[in-house]
C-alpha cells in the first residue's frame, strides 16, 4: 500500500470520526434534538403535537426557551415565605369542597405568585413565565397550564360556562405537583426542610376533601 494511499485512509477515517463525535456532542447538548427530548420530557411531545408533528419547529421553540430561561437561578424561599405558601394551598384545597371554581382561581394565582418569588417571570406575563418553567420544571409545568385554562374558562365572553367540577378537581391535582417542586428546599437551600416537612404532613390529609365533595354531591 503506497504512502498516500495511507494517508488518505488516516485522513478520511479522522473526518468520520471527527463527524461521531460532533453528532454526540449534539445528541447531549439540551439545545438540540435528543437532548431536547430527554430535557423536556413530555413537554417535547406536546410542543411537537402542537407544530403538528412538525420536530424541527418544536425543537427550534424549546431550544429558544432553553437560550431565554436557561441560565435562570431560582431564588430560595425564607422558611417563613415557604409556610404562607404551604397555608394558602392547604386552604385553597379545603375550599375546594364548597366553592371549587374559587379554589381554582386560587390555586391559579399562587402558583404564579410562588413562581414569581422564585425568580421566574412575574407580573402577570403568564406565557413567558409558563416558558420558563417548563425549561427548569418540564414534567409538571402541564398542571399550571391546565389550571390557569380551567381557572379562565368562562371568563371574557365564553360561552361553555366554564369547566364542571370534575375537571377543576383533575386540575387542581395535577397543579400540585408543580406547586410541591416550587415550595419544597432545592439542595441549594441549605436543607431547610422546617416548612416542607410540615406541609407533608397537613397535604398527606386533603386529597379526602375533594372526595367529599364527590360524597356531597352522590
Amino acid at each position: 500500500m503506497s504512502t498516500g494511499l495511507i494517508i488518505a485512509l488516516i485522513v478520511i477515517i479522522a473526518v468520520v470520526v471527527a463527524a461521531a463525535a460532533v453528532l454526540m456532542l449534539r445528541a447531549r447538548d439540551p439545545r438540540h434534538g435528543g437532548g431536547l427530548k430527554r430535557r423536556f420530557g413530555p413537554e417535547y411531545d406536546r410542543a411537537v403535537a402542537r407544530h403538528d408533528g412538525d420536530t424541527k419547529a418544536a425543537e427550534r421553540e424549546l431550544a429558544e426557551r432553553v437560550e431565554r430561561h436557561g441560565d435562570l437561578r431560582e431564588r430560595p424561599l425564607e422558611p417563613a415565605e415557604r409556610e404562607r405558601y404551604e397555608a394558602r394551598w392547604t386552604a385553597a384545597q379545603e375550599r375546594f369542597v364548597d366553592a371549587p371554581r374559587d379554589a381554582v382561581a386560587e390555586a391559579d394565582r399562587l402558583i404564579a405568585e410562588l413562581a414569581g418569588a422564585r425568580g421566574f417571570p412575574a407580573d402577570g406575563h403568564y406565557e413567558d413565565q409558563l416558558a420558563a418553567l417548563s425549561v427548569h420544571h418540564a414534567h409538571h409545568v402541564e398542571g399550571y397550564r391546565r389550571v390557569h385554562r380551567v381557572a379562565h374558562a368562562g371568563v371574557n365572553g365564553a360561552h361553555d360556562g366554564g369547566a364542571g367540577t370534575e375537571e377543576m378537581r383533575e386540575a387542581m391535582v395535577e397543579a400540585r405537583a408543580l406547586f410541591e417542586e416550587l415550595v419544597r428546599p432545592s439542595r441549594h437551600d441549605g436543607g431547610r426542610r422546617t416548612g416542607a416537612d410540615h406541609a407533608a404532613r397537613r397535604d398527606h390529609h386533603t386529597p379526602s376533601l375533594f372526595h367529599r365533595r364527590q360524597a356531597k354531591e352522590s
